[in-house]
């Protein structure tokens, strides 16, 4: 994991490549998966796309701009959404507003 998972003061997650906004800190929760998590990316943020890697079936997750690898998205979050955006947090920065 990394230490954005502790992290939880009022800001934006965004993309450690190219700087672009990704989530806001109000979308993060527990998870308890040991990975930052969010409900909702911002709008235009992320583009998804299948990953069968591994022998498994997942939906992998994409910053919109650089195309860097940011994590996966499960249909097991909390609402108001459903779903969860387990992010690597090697591949977010935060900048706190």
């Amino acid at each position: 994991s990394s230490p954005l998972l502790n992290e939880h003061r009022k800001g934006v997650f965004a993309c450690a490549g190219c700087n672009l906004d990704l989530y806001a800190s109000e979308t993060k929760f527990e998870s308890g998966t040991g990975w930052p998590s969010f409900y909702k990316p911002l709008a235009n943020a992320v583009i998804t796309r299948p990953d069968h890697t591994f022998g498994m079936e997942r939906t992998e997750v994409l910053c919109r701009r650089c195309g860097s690898h940011l994590g996966h998205v499960f249909d097991d979050g909390p609402k108001p959404t459903g779903l969860r955006y387990c992010m690597n947090g090697l591949a977010l920065k935060f900048r706190a507003v």
